[in-house]
């Protein structure tokens, strides 16, 4: 075989060698839209057979009625490219409207990989692909920022200023931002900031200790929820696990991952897994939903290193919802009573892409005098994405709204959810329509409870 050849991964199309394997960026006019790298699998997508029960589940299908903006549509687009069409502008645009919610995947009744196939296709996308100076732009700020929690904890003073000055409401009132949707977006996404809480690197279990576990902290959970990761923290402990926090540990790569920034995301993971390996940890505990769906493919992620592959399976083992592991043990820490109405938001990335539906309803039916109640058409996404609703504001918008007027018609006092951009989507929303319901997550319910905290503490 030549120097320069890319062997065909199995059940992928034959294509030409990746171009940033030659030193090149990006794809030629008529090139096909594919290179060897990690392909889209052809084996994958001739698993769809094109039935349509993905189509009312898929936000954008719901949002548009559009064919291409459809999962099917979608696959039958990857279809082409492996067929050697090339990467077009409009192609490009159908695969970026992906929200990568995976409701199609937990819709299709033929089992089609689609959280595989936009995956490799959106990596395909970020390298061949050149995007307009305003995208690209944007992007490397969003990816400047968002996946390093120093940065963004950089940003607590001046967001807690503007918002406690008074300024935010004189802003409003001005009508600018509606001039500049992308800052308007981001300003309203920002929750209202309280003191965080500064957590030991090693926080000893209550009572007989029965696992240690490696903590997450995350970027945006740490910067902007970290009241989540110090609740998250005490539940463990309450139920017996010694839990372990690095501030080392950096980004564990799942925006870069969800959008094709296959380098960056694999850097990120090998940081990760450096910093975890030899804590002596029997679990690796994760409260955000996007971050787990990620630290859950590892393996893959990392499959092509020699240096990483087995650790990287040996890593995404360990890794566990923070309701997975709580149910996985048992409670042994006593719940008070919380009497409240629960709407359960199910985030998709913790519903679709990991399949953790009845721990989080499990943990909170087993609070006394929580009553908890169900959101209409709860698979359909309320359009936070990681950040695709910065990318994409104005269908992001009418997707939390859709969503804000779902939670508020159950009547419910609180919602709850395993995710910080749902909670901080949702709560745009809400505010945008004037209504009122207290936001928490799971975590923080579950820390009133044991705690003996009144209903308020959470709203």
């Amino acid at each position: 075989m030549p120097d320069d050849a890319v062997s065909t991964p199995s059940g992928s199309h034959p294509t030409s060698a990746p171009r940033d394997v030659l030193g090149l960026v990006g794809s030629t006019p008529g090139e096909p839209a594919f290179d060897g790298h990690h392909p889209p699998g052809l084996d994958l997508v001739d698993d769809c057979v094109h039935c349509g029960f993905c189509l009312p589940t898929c936000p954008t299908y719901v949002l548009w009625g559009e064919e291409m903006d459809s999962p099917r549509g979608r696959v039958y687009l990857m279809k082409q490219g492996l067929d050697g069409e090339p990467m077009t502008d409009s192609m490009v645009e159908h695969f970026d409207r992906c929200l990568g919610c995976m409701a199609c995947v937990t819709a299709c009744p033929s089992g089609v990989q689609y959280d595989k196939l936009i995956s490799d296709t959106r990596q395909q996308v970020e390298r061949r692909h050149p995007r307009s100076p305003r995208d690209r732009a944007l992007r490397e700020a969003i990816f400047t920022l968002f996946p390093y929690p120093k940065r963004l904890r950089l940003l607590r003073g001046p967001l807690r200023a503007y918002q406690a000055s008074g300024l935010q409401r004189l802003v409003g009132r001005t009508g600018l931002l509606k001039l500049m949707p992308t800052l308007s977006t981001m300003e309203s996404l920002a929750p209202r900031l309280r003191r965080p809480e500064r957590l030991a690197e090693r926080i000893p279990a209550r009572g007989t200790r029965r696992a240690v576990v490696g903590m997450l902290t995350g970027c945006v959970q740490s910067a902007f929820f970290p009241d989540v990761n110090a609740a998250t923290a005490r539940v463990l402990a309450a139920e017996g696990c010694e839990v372990v926090i690095p501030r080392t540990q950096g980004c564990c790569g799942a925006l870069s991952v969800h959008n094709g920034r296959e380098a960056e995301a694999q850097k990120f993971a090998r940081a990760l897994i450096d910093t975890f390996e030899d804590v002596g940890m029997d679990y690796f505990v994760v409260n955000a939903a996007g971050c787990g769906s990620s630290l859950k493919e590892y393996d893959r992620l990392l499959a092509d290193d020699p240096a990483y592959a087995e650790r990287a399976t040996a890593f995404t083992a360990k890794v566990r919802d923070l309701s997975e592991i709580l149910v996985e043990l048992g409670p042994v820490a006593p719940r008070h009573p919380l009497p409240v109405t629960v709407a359960y938001h199910d985030a998709c990335h913790l519903g679709h892409a990991q399949g953790v539906r009845a721990q989080p309803r499990q943990l909170l039916r087993d609070i006394p005098e929580l009553e908890l109640r169900e959101i209409a058409d709860a698979e359909i996404c309320c359009g936070s994405a990681g950040v695709w609703n910065i990318l994409n504001p104005q269908p992001a918008r009418q997707l939390g709204d859709r969503k804000a007027r779902d939670v508020l018609a159950t009547g419910a006092q609180l919602l709850v959810t395993a995710n910080p951009g749902c909670l901080m989507q949702v709560a745009a929303s809400v505010q945008r329509l004037n209504g009122t319901i207290g936001l928490a997550h799971t975590a923080q319910v579950l820390d009133a409870s044991i705690r003996g905290l009144p209903v308020e503490t959470l709203k």
